[in-house]
């Protein structure tokens, strides 16, 4: 599935979980509203709560009532091994043959990175 044919609330999923492994939120740190994600991303607040709601599914964020959604201890790198895992099963096979298709060398890889 490529990125512009996902759903809109994996999407945004996808933005906050890069924010959590790069630590703009950290552990213990509040995310932003539903109201306030959903403004700054001209989404729908139905579609913040889906995405936020499967942070919480996945045990990422604990809730406090009327206060807000909080970081939880080990959530990036429970984030960063699962985006991992995800790349090496469903990205890593189509680059990889796209590398060999145009033969473009380990060498010529790192060198521009």
């Amino acid at each position: 599935m490529t990125q512009q044919s996902r759903p809109v609330y994996l999407k945004l999923r996808d933005m906050i979980a890069a924010a959590i492994i790069d630590g703009r939120y950290g552990e213990g740190d509040m995310l932003p509203s539903v109201r306030a994600f959903a403004a700054e991303q001209g989404a729908n607040p139905l579609t913040v709560a889906k995405a936020y709601q499967q942070f919480q599914n996945d045990g990422l964020v604990e809730v406090q009532r009327g206060v807000g959604m909080y970081v939880v201890p080990g959530a990036a790198d429970r984030l960063r091994s699962r985006e991992r895992q995800e790349f090496f099963q469903s990205e890593w096979p189509e680059i990889r043959e796209r590398i060999n298709r145009l033969g473009i060398r380990l060498e010529e890889l790192i060198e521009k990175a």
